[in-house]
């Protein structure tokens, strides 16, 4: 389960993480991304400790949106150290996902 937590900047909840964080950048009204709001419950389940899933809404923070290039929806960003260390861009189902993300942790 998903814990919704305020931050005072995006850069603070980067760098207060002791561990990665996976950035799923989604839109309520996309499709693909209720999908992939399904999958990542999963890599939250099985990596809760090696990594922190965190969801931005593109309509909600169009500006850390458009910091990060992010153009398609659902994009997945790694960010390892506070810096992007490897990024998706679609759904990708839990048995591609987990070794990718795996081979950062």
């Amino acid at each position: 389960m998903a814990v919704k937590k305020q931050f005072s900047s995006f850069l603070d909840l980067l760098a207060d993480s002791d561990v990665p964080v996976l950035v799923d950048f989604y839109a309520t009204w996309c499709g693909p991304c209720h999908m992939m709001a399904e999958i990542l419950e999963q890599v939250n389940q099985q990596l809760k400790t090696r990594v922190r899933v965190v969801k931005i809404d593109t309509d909600k923070y169009p500006n850390i949106a458009s910091q990060y290039q992010i153009h398609a929806l659902p994009t997945l960003v790694l960010f390892k150290n506070g810096q992007p260390a490897d990024r998706i861009e679609g759904v990708l189902p839990l048995d591609r996902l987990l070794p990718r993300l795996q081979q950062f942790l």
